[in-house]
Parts: C-alpha cells; sequence; structure tokens
C-alpha cells in the first residue's frame, strides 16, 4: 500500500520541524516536501503532486487561504488541512470557501492530527472539535450561493490587499510583484472601491477578519 504523501507549507522552520515529527510518527505517511511560503507551496505541489498539503494559514507574501483556493482550481486531487492558531467560525467559514478538507489547530496533539488526516484522505471534512461546526455550515449555507466581497477580487489584488495589510509601501509591492508603481496605484484603488473601504488602516482590519493575514502577523 503506497503511503500517503504530505506536503508541510509554514512559514516558521521550528513549527515544521514539529509537524514534520508527528507526521513521521503515524505509519502510512511521507513528507515529499516543505514550503515557507504560499507561492513556494503551489511550486511544490507541481514538482511533487503531493496527495495531502498541511497549510498554515497566515504566511507571508501569499497566506494560507489564497494558496488552498489556488490548489484546489489547478490542482483538484490535491487535499488541504488547513493549521492555524485561531479557532474563530469566520477564520474557518474563511478556509472551507477557499476548498480546504480540514481545518486543525497548531495546539492539537499527534491523535487529533491522526483523526483529522485520515478523515480527509476518505473523503470526509474535518473540523477541531473547538469550534462551532453547526455556526459554521448554517454560515457556509446561507452564503453558498453568494460571491462575498473577497471572492469578488481578483487573484493579483487578493496578493496586493495582502501585501498592504503587512506593511507595505506601494514601492515595496512593485519590486515583489514585479509590476509598475502606477499598476500597483491601480489595482489598489480598484479594490478600495470593491471592498468599500478607502483607507489602508481599514484594509488591514479587514484583512485581519477575513484571514488574510493573522492578527499577530
Amino acid at each position: 500500500m503506497k503511503p500517503t504523501r504530505v506536503l508541510l507549507a509554514d512559514d516558521h522552520s521550528l513549527i515544521r520541524i514539529g509537524v514534520r515529527t508527528l507526521v513521521e510518527q503515524l505509519g502510512g505517511m511521507e513528507v515529499v516536501g516543505e514550503a515557507s511560503d504560499g507561492r513556494m507551496a503551489l511550486e511544490m505541489i507541481k514538482k511533487h503532486y503531493p496527495d495531502l498539503v498541511l497549510m498554515d494559514i497566515g504566511m507571508a507574501g501569499m497566506n494560507g487561504l489564497e494558496a488552498t483556493a489556488r490548489v484546489t482550481k489547478d490542482f483538484p486531487g490535491v487535499k488541504v488541512i488547513i493549521l492555524s492558531m485561531h479557532a474563530t467560525e469566520e477564520y474557518v467559514w474563511q478556509a472551507l470557501r477557499a476548498g480546504a478538507c480540514g481545518y486543525l489547530l497548531k495546539d492539537s496533539g499527534l491523535s487529533e492530527l491522526e483523526l483529522a488526516i485520515n478523515a480527509v484522505m476518505k473523503g470526509e471534512m474535518y473540523l477541531t472539535p473547538t469550534v462551532n461546526k453547526k455556526v459554521v455550515m448554517d454560515y457556509m449555507e446561507r452564503l453558498d450561493t453568494d460571491q462575498t466581497p473577497i471572492e469578488r477580487l481578483t487573484r493579483r489584488q487578493r496578493e496586493i490587499l495582502q501585501l498592504i495589510a503587512e506593511g507595505n509601501t506601494v514601492k515595496e509591492i512593485a519590486w515583489e510583484l514585479n509590476l509598475s508603481v502606477k499598476t500597483i496605484e491601480t489595482h489598489r484603488s480598484q479594490l478600495m472601491d470593491r471592498l468599500d473601504i478607502h483607507d489602508v488602516a481599514g484594509l488591514v482590519r479587514y484583512a485581519m477578519r477575513m484571514g488574510i493575514i493573522e492578527p499577530d502577523t
């Protein structure tokens, strides 16, 4: 029987080491790679095509939610379990909307990690027990047919929103994405219009609320 091939994505090397240690204690698991941000995770998935990604929700540059949405679209056979420090329904809902199959807290033990992986690999959904599952599922059902404001943004606008919320200047974002300052300013203006938020502080608060960056990022 082939082992379940796992990719780890987290921007903290010590956490990756800890998660790798736990995964390797489970039978039938093989860690095929590690990534320190969402973009690297996508590159590693393309290279190794794992069965499962354990994805940190709060990574700089490209967060786990955006990376998960791209995995769902570009690599539909790859399952994603989101790892997070936060058990708020909003974060869980955002993860599920992005296409994650599971949501697990980083302080979970080996037994819960095993439960989550087994459930997801059987095609089931796994949510950490500390979250109110009924609230999350009711929320998803109510909004299932409607795009949220964040989903109406383009991929590029979501990237720029995260970079703004992380404190980058327009020039720094232009350099990071290899685009002109004018192009970044245009995207920033458009995303502000779509979100009806017209100052940077408001964008930061929105990004935190929607799980694009974590409060401690």
